[in-house]
């Protein structure tokens, strides 16, 4: 999410005299009259079959997404429905709103398939034509479509600092003193790499029950959910030198009940076995983003090399993939601060030898944003993709 979306405001509110925090150097200068009211834009006339909201007094693209896709950081979704907004910034009362296109019904869609009823013209015996994956079908008429799955967002994880801190460890498991032994040894713990050593159970997953470092005189409260994390390896930069450390999500932890020190916890969904010692980090909800998919750049139409000197890097895959394709998750090297968003797409390139153009190799969308880096997945390649590639913003 974008900071400045703090400041998206009514130029109507602004002229009415009153101030909002905004982010934009300056208003919009070129005001002007269309259809009876003031606005900076230049609003086109809605296509028949869409959903349209005239925007009053008031509104916010935040606010809006909330009301209308039920989740206000789905807003780069609602803006990219009306791009003769120029600025996100700035909306103007009275000018037009797309929504998205009117659904159409189960039946519309299937042509009336599997009620045994023949379409108009159709003859006995001739088949109907398939009906097509709803998401294909969206994305061909213009519909925004996720650009990606859930267990993308939380299986994942996220590139930090290399010594990231954390606010809790899951200190150990009902397990670790179930094992058969002499009476007192159930006290004496063995501590491994990767967890305890002498535990009936070393990965625990969904159900299991864990406990936690913390409780009632830290503020823990019983409800509260965190993510599961295990620190990777160090990522080192394509161009060299630390980039940080890649901490992967293994599940989601939720708090039972709290003592004054401790907590007694549940895993209620594991993506990897979750061990004893498996750092925790508050879970924050996030929507798979929508976008309105569009044909790729044309392979005969590259950025020129100069344009890609300073443009965003893949820095990192999962699991040491090297060749990277379609539906392969990636990080790369910017985030927030660098104003990316869930939601964006950017073009892959390959840097050709000196004196020739880039290849296009594909596309990639932003799913989550860090600080300073994103997770991503490949939405289209053409060929195999590597580490080190270059990004370009479409």
């Amino acid at each position: 999410m974008r900071v400045r979306l703090s400041g998206i405001v009514l130029a109507a509110t602004l002229l009415g005299g009153v101030t909002a925090p905004a982010l934009a150097d300056r208003p919009p200068q070129n005001l002007h009259m269309v259809d009876g009211h003031w606005t900076a834009w230049e609003p086109p006339t809605p296509a028949p079959g869409t959903q349209v909201h005239v925007i009053q007094r008031g509104d916010t693209l935040w606010d809006l997404a909330a009301r209308f896709y039920g989740n206000p950081y789905l807003w780069p979704q609602l803006w990219e429905h009306n791009r003769y907004i120029l600025d996100a910034h700035w909306i103007y009362p009275g000018d037009p709103l797309v929504l998205g296109p009117e659904v159409q019904p189960v039946d519309t869609l299937a042509g009336g398939a599997g009620t045994g009823e023949l379409e108009p013209g159709e003859e006995p015996g001739e088949e109907s034509a398939p009906v097509e994956n709803v998401l294909t079908a969206g994305a061909a008429a213009g519909a925004p479509i996720p650009l990606g799955s859930e267990s993308d967002l939380l299986c994942s994880g996220f590139i930090g600092d290399a010594e990231e801190e954390f606010p809790y460890t899951i200190a150990g498991s009902e397990y670790d003193v179930l094992q058969a032994g002499l009476e007192g040894n159930a006290a004496t713990t063995l501590q491994g790499r990767w967890g305890v050593a002498n535990t009936v159970k070393y990965g625990l997953n969904t159900s299991d029950i864990v406990y936690i470092d913390g409780g009632r005189a830290q503020g823990l409260s019983a409800g509260t959910v965190f993510t599961a994390v295990a620190p990777g390896r160090q990522v080192i930069h394509p161009t060299g030198g630390v980039f940080g450390r890649f901490y992967n999500y293994l599940g989601r932890v939720r708090v039972l009940s709290v003592q004054e020190t401790t907590a007694i916890a549940e895993i209620i969904h594991s993506c990897d076995p979750i061990t004893v010692g498996s750092l925790l980090r508050p879970y924050e909800p996030e929507p798979v983003p929508l976008a309105r998919v569009t044909a790729m750049r044309p392979v005969n139409f590259p950025s020129p090399e100069e344009a890609l000197e300073n443009t965003p890097v893949i820095v990192f895959s999962e699991d040491e993939i090297i060749s990277l394709g379609e539906d392969h998750v990636v990080y790369i090297d910017r985030g927030a601060e660098q104003d990316v968003t869930p939601g964006d797409i950017f073009t892959i390139y390959r840097r050709n030898r000196p004196g020739l153009p880039p290849i296009v190799l594909g596309e990639l969308a932003v799913l989550s944003v860090q600080s300073r880096s994103a997770v991503a997945k490949i939405i289209e390649s053409r060929y195999p993709v590597y580490i080190g590639d270059r990004l370009e913003l479409k």
